[in-house]
């Protein structure tokens, strides 16, 4: 090979990566840091919905938790009833900050960090499998990371970045997308691949979480209807297979369909969190027993600040309190729809809709559980389950949101 050759070779190689880093991590060479400082104001009542559900989530987690605080002597909460709120607190102040900080910066930031953020979480996620920080009582689980002062679930980070990997991709092949079925294979490929590890942590929520999410996201991007129902039909026949064979999954999830199914099954075992929840929901009535005075907390409900909160909630505020709850969830995704529906370009639409349709399937499905609709699949309620590198990744979402309102053509009331 001559001297010319060699340089027009390096020169297209070199030419080859500029393209390819343009093209997947333009974070890295097209802007510069003040070009993605936001501009203008935020939606002020998709704000105001953040801080009512969080600041009343903050207060039932604090009810529901004290009490299994104050009577657990381990070496991490020595039976201090405030460990559970103590901790919650300082990751919802660093959480606010986040959300804020972050709705100042301009969403074409996250456009341009989408591939890279898929790549993080896919790394995440085979880290956990290979160094998971084993919680006691939990050591068939691998769904955490250690980041030293705290831990984090790896398929938190999978979630959104599924989200934005979708509406980042979507938006350069909008108009392919729709036409030509095949456009739907590399999508499949990323969801069901990060469905894979997440299941493989013995996290099957997480794993329906996310699925769901790739899906709705695919819709959203425009992939044409008709091709959703091989999809469907897979899925109804999976669901049919799963609960008339249910000893196929992992054990865990096994007994938890399996007690679903049959109300009189193990109720010291595993339908025990399920009738406790139940016997809080109806304890409840119309006005509750009071804000405090729950009486399955008191060492009956198995970990009430977690999954299980929103039955000390039905029990100590009562059904027509708990309503005004869930039309708090209901006017947070509406109005995050208001937002993604007006929005500047399709990527900013597209994040915007997945993160709040991510919220609302999530607290279906929490409540769906506790009020035993269906099986128990430890899935967290939005700002009110204790985990606090949760709260920040979900307040952060928030913040994202509010960034893209900044440029949505609403009314900022």
């Amino acid at each position: 090979m001559n001297k010319n050759t060699r340089t027009n070779t390096q020169s297209g190689s070199g030419l080859n990566v500029s393209s390819l880093r343009r093209q997947y991590f333009p974070f890295l060479t097209l802007r510069k840091p003040k070009d993605y400082l936001a501009k203008g104001s935020f939606d002020i009542t998709f704000f105001l919905l953040v801080v009512a559900l969080l600041t009343i989530g903050l207060v039932m987690m604090f009810s529901a938790s004290y009490v299994n605080a104050l009577y657990d002597s381990s070496a991490s909460v020595e039976n201090n009833p405030y460990y559970y709120i103590k901790n919650q607190l300082v990751f919802a102040v660093i959480g606010l900050v986040a959300m804020y900080v972050i709705s100042k910066i301009r969403y074409d930031f996250y456009r341009d960090i989408s591939f890279a953020v898929l790549l993080v979480s896919y790394v995440l996620l085979v880290l956990v499998l290979i160094f998971p920080v084993e919680i006691p009582g939990k050591e068939e689980f691998k769904r955490w990371l250690s980041l030293g002062f705290t831990t984090f679930q790896p398929s938190e980070i999978a979630k959104i970045a599924i989200i934005m990997y979708c509406a980042w991709s979507m938006e350069r092949r909008k108009k392919a997308i729709y036409s030509d079925w095949k456009m739907m294979i590399p999508y499949m490929i990323v969801i069901l691949s990060i469905c894979v590890l997440v299941y493989l942590e013995n996290h099957l929520s997480g794993t329906i979480l996310i699925l769901a999410i790739g899906l709705v996201m695919t819709f959203l991007g425009g992939i044409n209807i008709k091709w959703y129902i091989p999809i469907v039909v897979v899925g109804v026949l999976g669901v049919i297979i799963l609960v008339t064979y249910p000893e196929i999954l992992e054990k865990y999830a096994g007994q938890r369909i399996v007690a679903w199914l049959d109300k009189d099954y193990d109720p010291q075992g595993a339908r025990w969190q399920t009738n406790q929840s139940l016997y809080a929901i109806g304890s409840g009535g119309l006005f509750g027993l009071g804000l405090g005075n729950s009486r399955q907390k008191h060492l009956y409900m198995p970990e009430p600040q977690n999954d299980f909160v929103f039955a000390i909630v039905c029990e100590e505020l009562g059904f027509i309190r708990v309503a005004f709850i869930i039309l708090l969830f209901v006017l947070l995704v509406w109005r995050g729809f208001v937002i993604a529906m007006r929005a500047k370009d399709t990527f900013s639409s597209l994040l915007v809709m997945g993160i709040v349709f991510q919220v609302g399937l999530q607290t279906a499905l929490n409540i769906a559980v506790v009020s035993d609709l269906i099986p128990n699949t430890g899935i967290s309620l939005p700002f009110f389950s204790y985990g606090g590198t949760s709260l920040v990744i979900l307040l952060a979402e928030m913040g994202m949101v509010l960034g893209v309102s900044r440029y949505s053509k609403i009314q900022k009331t």
